[in-house]
């Protein structure tokens, strides 16, 4: 069980309501009571004394995430280590592990994908992100956006599993899961030039998406599949040029 004691109002408010979120067990308690019965690990604040025989966690204030990230990888044993999986594409699946449990996944637009694994790993433990090798050009442009994150570049072949009745729209996530179990080769860059047929699918979208339909030029198409432009900013620039 994790105990919450502190006399720094904002790190108590800030890591209970966190740990409500999370659904997890926890109780709080004075720092000068004794510890209840099944005590595993104390959140106290981060200039506050820690407890004799029982591990503790100092929270930072505005960190209540990492810290009950810290106190839930106590709890489960293991190394605790936070890896992010990624299943790129144009709305990329990214599930986030702490040590064997998955504590988090989301499916967001490409163009917030960076942010939110950005956010997870700011959070993480020692964290890393591994990304399928599909998606050549979306995959790419996740890659580079991750400066001084440690990613890997992983075989997707064989990630994304056979979805029941009713998992319609989970087989990217799930994929994403497969992924950060992966290990993978390091890489800082990802540099794809992409091919025609890319292109011509990137001009395709730019055409489906302009009210006028106004499709962009091979140029601001490659500015796309670099991951410069979304396709509504190159239509922009088309439209003003």
């Amino acid at each position: 069980m994790i105990v919450v004691a502190t006399e720094d109002f904002e790190i108590y408010h800030d890591v209970v309501a966190e740990l409500r979120e999370r659904g997890v067990t926890f109780t709080t308690i004075e720092p000068d009571d004794d510890l209840p019965e099944g005590t595993s690990v104390v959140v106290v604040g981060s200039e506050e004394s820690g407890f004799d025989g029982v591990e503790t966690v100092h929270a930072e204030p505005e960190e209540p995430r990492t810290a009950v990230e810290a106190a839930l990888s106590i709890l489960r044993g293991g190394d605790g280590r936070t890896v992010i999986g990624v299943d790129p594409g144009d709305r990329p699946g990214i599930a986030v592990r702490s040590g064997a449990v998955v504590v988090a996944a989301f499916q967001v637009p490409l163009t917030d994908a960076a942010d939110v694994i950005r956010e997870e790993v700011h959070d993480g433990v020692d964290p890393l992100v591994r990304i399928g090798d599909g998606a050549r050009l979306q995959g790419a442009t996740i890659v580079n956006a991750l400066d001084g994150v440690r990613v890997e570049l992983v075989d997707e072949t064989g990630t994304t599993p056979s979805l029941g009745t009713g998992t319609r729209g989970m087989g990217d996530v799930l994929a994403a899961v497969n992924i950060s179990q992966m290990e993978g080769e390091v890489i800082d860059v990802r540099e794809i030039e992409p091919t025609e047929g890319e292109l011509t699918t990137i001009k395709r979208r730019s055409r489906e998406r302009s009210t006028e339909n106004r499709e962009i030029d091979t140029e601001l198409a490659r500015r796309v599949a670099a991951g410069e432009l979304t396709v509504e900013e190159a239509l922009e620039e088309h439209r003003e040029e």
